[in-house]
């Protein structure tokens, strides 16, 4: 099978959100309820909500496109950070959000993460970004070793409502390539 890195076009949002509901719950804390997570996901991950983030110009969505299949995706919001906490946290300005950044489970561990993130960051630059932030949940150590890895540094920490739930979350920054 092989596979690109494309930029999402506006047929992709049904496929975007059916992969969501597929990789949204594998960054979720163990603790984290059933219907949380099925909340999120029709409040913010839904087919809807992403064709609005496809007709909205300051949001970059890449996808890795496997043969007509979608297998990862990440979102870009390209305007400045609203939250007081990430506010304080960043110390690169302009900066791009890595708002999601995720591969399908069968993907994971074959360097697919690591090209969509190579190609995200390019994304971020060519956007006009000085550097990219990110929030990502405190209990999720995998996400973390692999945001480490790709040159994120911890600069914060905010809270993330998921359903009826607060999550803590890091905020990481790094420069562009």
């Amino acid at each position: 099978m092989t596979s690109s890195i494309r930029k999402a076009r506006g047929d992709d949002a049904g496929a975007l959100a059916a992969l969501a509901a597929v990789t949204f719950p594998l960054a979720c804390p163990p603790s984290s309820s059933p219907q949380d997570i099925a909340t999120h996901l029709a409040n913010t991950l839904s087919e809807r909500h992403f064709q609005g983030h496809l007709a909205d110009p300051d949001v970059i969505i890449l996808v890795i496109d496997a043969s007509g299949d979608l297998r990862g995706y990440s979102l870009l919001v390209n305007r400045p950070a609203a939250d007081p906490d990430v506010v304080s946290a960043l110390k690169i300005l302009p900066s791009v959000e890595l708002s999601k950044c995720y591969v399908h489970p069968e993907h994971h561990g074959l360097g697919a993460a690591a090209e969509l993130m190579h190609a995200s960051l390019q994304a971020a630059a060519e956007a006009g970004g000085q550097g990219v932030w990110l929030g990502v949940n405190s209990h999720n150590a995998r996400a973390i070793r692999f945001y480490e890895k790709s040159g994120f540094r911890k600069v914060g920490t905010k809270s993330f409502r998921l359903g009826s739930t607060v999550e803590h979350d890091f905020v990481l920054e790094r420069t562009v390539p």
